[in-house]
């Protein structure tokens, strides 16, 4: 799933029991252990809002009803028809975390044999990488958290991800027998080609779709299950370009890895090319296409996957995929060999070291520093790098062992041994 360069807990009875009016979305199967679930970009997030008309959900016609907790899914299974037939929710959430989870809690709980389902969702700034993708390979984390933009890592695979406000994304949730990627592409390509038939648009064999036959305003990923698939993709509308360049570039030089890598492609927003279009009218041309394309007659219902009463257990998944064992534990292994430059802020002297690295689920398996001669002791570095393996590969723990190495040296020594640790930090 890509824009870019390259985008439950278990249920017990009882929790089944209080969501009675929506049983027939559910699966008869239950739900078994804990599914685990740069100041530019913070103006480009206030200004994505003013001009979306946005404080938290998608923008959308008349005819999307809001949803009351399961009454309101149950009111949406109720109007799309009978057995086959298929629901359209648009989330009132613009929080990565929660939508991601929605889209597992959809997966895990509704009864795909028998609904299809089009959830349509955006995000704050953010940047989202596939299930076997290493971040510090694929993003600048630093400028991340300088900005505030959240990590993501999402149970698909595919390539990297930066979402806001003015990209929007759909999934197509169905039975395994019934996934097509090529249908579901196709709901968009026929849609955007009804709202402007002079689009120059077409899906490709790696399943993004093309403008004008070179820029890529969708990507896709997709995850199959046992029993039950879906498939996402990305529709970039009106996203901050720039913000997406500053973000979608390596964090750490000299990285060696069998993560999937994410594949360049130049990028373009719809906006661009048709400043008429507007997000009422896209929504609109979505729902529509997809009922024509699968003999549908869903009415889009707006959902709120913070509300556990209508998704109960989405919370904790939430709050799983906010988790540092999820969204670096679960980085392939790999490792670091680069030299890093040092300079002492005192004296301006310069200096070397050479950093080799080996990473197990985000873990420093082994760590070995070679200084350059003067620049510090050979000891002290190799002290450093003992303090280091079996540690986080992260700023946190690389801050505190240099902040209890530094208390512990001579002044004169201080200076040279901030440098290399602030050297270190800077590769994580």
């Amino acid at each position: 799933m890509s824009s870019d360069r390259k985008h439950c807990t278990s249920i017990n009875k009882e929790s089944l029991s209080c969501w009675s009016s929506v049983s027939c979305l559910l699966t008869d199967r239950r739900v078994g252990g804990a599914m685990m679930m740069t100041s530019h970009l913070r103006r480009t997030l206030c200004v994505a809002r003013g001009r979306l008309g946005v404080g938290g959900c998608l923008p959308g016609g008349p005819a999307a009803r809001p949803c009351s907790g399961g009454g309101g899914l149950s009111a949406a299974y109720e109007q799309g028809g009978g057995e086959g037939a298929g629901l359209i929710l648009r989330s009132r959430s613009t929080d990565v975390y929660q939508n991601l989870a929605l889209e597992d809690w959809i997966d895990a709980n509704v009864d795909l044999r028998r609904r299809s389902v089009l959830l349509l969702w955006r995000n704050r700034p953010a940047v989202v990488i596939g299930r076997h993708q290493n971040p510090w390979s694929e993003c600048d984390l630093r400028a991340m958290r300088a900005a505030g933009v959240p990590l993501a890592r999402r149970r698909s695979g595919g390539g990297t991800v930066f979402h806001d406000l003015g990209n929007l994304n759909l999934t197509f949730f169905t039975c395994k027998k019934k996934y097509d990627r090529k249908r579901n592409l196709r709901v968009v390509t026929d849609a955007l080609r009804t709202l402007r038939p002079g689009l120059d648009v077409h899906a490709t064999d790696r399943y993004d779709i093309i403008l004008n036959g070179h820029y890529k305003i969708s990507g896709t990923a997709s995850r199959l299950g046992r029993s039950s698939a879906y498939h996402h993709c990305t529709l970039l509308f009106s996203a901050d370009r720039s913000a997406l360049s500053a973000v979608l570039r390596p964090t750490s030089r000299g990285v060696r890895s069998n993560a999937t890598p994410s594949v360049p492609s130049p990028v373009t927003n719809l906006l661009d090319h048709d400043p008429t279009l507007d997000w009422d009218q896209l929504l609109a041309a979505l729902g529509a296409q997809y009922n024509s394309e699968f003999g549908f007659s869903a009415v889009e219902t707006v959902v709120d996957p913070s509300d556990e009463s209508a998704f109960p257990g989405v919370g904790g998944a939430a709050a799983e995929l906010q988790s540092w064992d999820w969204l670096f534990g679960k980085t392939p292994k790999f490792s670091v060999d680069t030299r890093l430059e040092l300079r002492e802020e005192e004296s301006g002297v310069r200096g070397s070291a050479h950093l080799q690295v080996e990473v197990k689920g985000g873990v420093m398996d082994s760590c070995r520093l070679g200084v350059s001669s003067g620049w510090l002791p050979a000891g002290l570095s190799g002290e450093l790098s003992a303090l280091l393996a079996g540690g986080r590969f992260c700023p946190e723990h690389t801050a505190a062992v240099a902040a209890a190495m530094l208390r512990s040296q001579p002044a004169e020594l201080q200076g040279r041994l901030r440098s290399l640790c602030d050297a270190v930090i800077a590769l994580m």
